[in-house]
């Protein structure tokens, strides 16, 4: 294999390992946007995954599997918005409360299912036309369905939250719930809506893990990604273009690491699989100094619950 094909070949997988985190990042931009912090994106991924890889492997469908995947996640987000929304309970323990769900739901039901291997994963689908433009062609227009589903949902969710009176709501609830309240906006329904939003995303993420890009079950198979999603939307300052690069700077690390391992490098694995936490660190640290000095900041009413008042 020459340097060139090697070189396409890495930054094909880049895309993939990069749409693993580009769901549940979009997801979580637009939770937050609505004013909900869901720490519970690990979870959700884990479940997502774990369901799309049982359904995957049962009906030998891989849509039926990232389809299942993903309404797995968008459920057990619902736990979340109802002790967050309803119960207005505290949103960072509701939150690692779901990640440790998952991961305990997963560990249970997943004993029977490790190491075992999906035959039928998600095809490469070339793109007429596009798949033939030169270094471009093989690395976005060569893959599968579900990444081409990746691109069009950051385009449409990014045309939702700044052309739309949907996004304009949503923003509204996230700044001054009281005001947006006040307008006729339904708070509670906005962010519910949200939220469950939030963990389909999460759930697509895990779900696409198991049925393309790691087509195998292993105990906690998602290794921390739900947290870099998390760090994501702080370097992504809530707009889901930018997510789109973040999310693929991440993939990079990843297939950086496995081509690494895969070629037999002397750097041991140890330190190979601790790239992805190093560069969330990084990645924290130079968005916090971002956002402070460019005055970007967090959804004013984030984590705070709304108590609807009485007329």
């Amino acid at each position: 294999m020459d340097h060139h094909s090697i070189y396409i070949s890495l930054l094909a997988n880049t895309v993939k390992a990069g749409t693993i985190l580009l769901f549940p990042t979009i997801g979580e931009i637009f939770t937050e946007r609505a004013g909900i912090l869901n720490l519970g994106v690990e979870g959700m991924m884990l479940i997502g995954a774990f369901i799309g890889f049982i359904v995957a492997y049962t009906t030998k469908d891989p849509y039926l599997g990232f389809f299942a995947g993903t309404i797995a996640g968008g459920i057990a987000s619902l736990i979340h918005a109802f002790i967050s929304i309803t119960l207005r309970g505290n949103q960072i323990v509701s939150g690692l409360a779901l990640t440790i769900f998952g991961g305990g739901f997963t560990t249970f039901y997943g004993q029977k299912w490790i190491n075992m291997t999906l035959n039928n994963t998600l095809p490469t689908v070339k793109l007429p036309i596009l798949s033939k433009i030169p270094y471009i062609g093989p690395i976005f227009f060569s893959q599968d369905l579900i990444v081409y589903l990746s691109y069009i949902t950051v385009l449409v969710m990014w045309f939702i939250l700044y052309k739309t009176t949907m996004g304009l709501n949503l923003r509204a609830v996230g700044e001054n719930a009281k005001a947006a309240n006040a307008m006729g906006i339904s708070v509670y329904r906005v962010r519910y809506m949200w939220t469950f939003f939030g963990g389909l995303l999460a759930g697509a993420g895990g779900a696409y893990l198991t049925t393309s890009y790691a087509p195998f079950w292993l105990d906690g198979i998602t290794a921390g990604r739900g947290w870099i999603a998390i760090a994501l939307v702080i370097f992504a300052m809530w707009d889901p273009l930018k997510a789109l690069f973040g999310a693929y700077l991440f993939g990079g690390i990843n297939a950086l690491q496995f081509q690494l391992q895969a070629s037999g490098t002397t750097i041991p694995s140890a330190i190979l699989n601790m790239l992805p936490y190093i560069g969330t660190f990084i990645v924290i640290t130079i968005s916090s100094i971002i956002v402070k000095t460019r005055h970007v900041r967090p959804p004013k009413e984030l984590g705070i619950p709304y108590i609807r008042e009485e007329k």
